[in-house]
């Protein structure tokens, strides 16, 4: 079999039960055109900002606890939050993104998903979100870097934003110290010795987060300059300038440290500037640049998700229609195909083969098509 897949029989018209013809938006879907798409986003964005502004307002109990010190890294994380929002809508605006949009997270909140495998959530979060195991088949040197990034992210977040919003504040609890308090919306959730393990920890947080950043980072800076592949492949503002800025964020964190225990605050001011300067510009980049996988990652959790519970329903796996292997549940199949409807590729029906008679099919078409032209 050579010639393209062909349907046995002819479509039906749409209908009410069919939905839309492919190509059309359908009822109560985002609006397609780009002046639409603009306008949903930009509401979507200054929804957000308004309402992490008024987060960061009450949390501070009416700015109370926040430091003007680090107002413009709370600017920065408004911009972040608009840019954030306003790129999520665009995206979800696409036909396939937000299929994979609404199936993803129709599973990952489903009720009945939870009562047939209660432990898939928790699995499908810590496997794609956590610890990033698919990462682990192309390279386990990657996959180790990416942890170290990752992890050093997300702990440098969980201390930044709190703190700069005025949710965490730490005060003395003795005046002279060396005993503090950490409190979050002024109720006081724990007391340490400032001298004691778990005092170094809490104030040096984000030195440890720098380190792990600097590990990870460097790794990927030294792979884009010697694989060929990747230096092939590589933009500089795609691929270089997230990794230069995470660096440039971990370096001059670590330089505040060092002025202040071995300098005794010399450069001090002028490393807080720099240190700012890079977190604001990395705050504001991460929307519009490579680090928006992150915010995408949760709608493909809902996909795999989606795989999963759709095996455990004792499916038969829709077989490939040249070698009969099996392929995946016929849910999956035909949510892929209606992806491909819904972008107008005109071949939806090559989703009902298996990777390897996709490709023999199109090396015979290759030959049969465009090499008899040179004969």
């Amino acid at each position: 079999m050579t010639e393209p897949p062909t349907t046995t029989e002819p479509a039906p018209a749409p209908g009410p039960a069919q939905g839309p013809a492919p190509g059309t938006p359908a009822a109560g879907s985002p609006p397609r055109t780009p002046a639409a798409v603009r306008r949903r986003a930009t509401l979507a964005g200054t929804a957000v900002s308004v309402l992490l502004i008024l987060a960061i307002v009450f949390g501070s109990r009416l700015l109370r606890d926040f430091d003007s010190a680090l107002l413009p890294y709370a600017v920065a994380t408004v911009f972040l939050a608009y840019g954030v929002a306003y790129r999520y809508t665009v995206w979800i605006s696409a036909p396939g993104a937000r299929r994979l949009f609404k199936q993803g997270w129709r599973s990952f909140f489903s009720v009945a998903n939870f009562r047939k495998a209660p432990t898939a959530l928790p699995k499908m979060i810590a496997t794609y979100l956590g610890f990033q195991k698919f990462l682990g088949a192309r390279s386990h040197a990657r996959w180790a870097a990416h942890q170290l990034v990752f992890w050093g992210c997300l702990l440098a977040a969980a201390i930044t934003f709190p703190l700069t919003w005025g949710w965490f504040t730490f005060t003395s609890s003795t005046g002279s110290g060396p005993g503090y308090e950490m409190r979050i919306w002024g109720f006081k959730i724990i007391g340490f010795d400032a001298l004691s393990v778990l005092g170094w920890l809490m104030f040096h947080g984000l030195d440890i987060a720098a380190v792990l950043v600097i590990a990870g980072a460097a790794y990927f800076l030294w792979r884009r300059m010697k694989d060929r592949g990747a230096v092939t492949g590589q933009r500089f503002a795609y691929d270089l300038v997230p990794l230069i800025a995470l660096v440039a964020v971990s370096v001059t964190g670590l330089l505040l440290t060092f002025s202040s225990i071995f300098l005794h605050g010399g450069g001090y001011e002028f490393l807080a500037i720099l240190h700012m300067v890079s977190v604001v510009f990395t705050l504001i980049y991460i929307p519009f640049g490579k680090f928006f996988h992150i915010v995408q990652r949760p709608a493909a959790v809902g996909m795999q998700l989606f795989k999963y519970t759709s095996r455990r329903k004792d499916e038969e796996a829709l077989a490939c229609r040249r070698c009969h292997e099996p392929i995946d549940t016929a849910p999956y199949v035909e949510n892929l195909r209606g992806t491909m409807r819904d972008l107008d590729l005109g071949f939806d029906e090559w989703a009902e083969y298996c990777p390897r008679c996709k490709r023999v099919l199109r090396g015979n078409a290759y030959l049969d098509q465009v090499k008899k032209g040179f004969r």
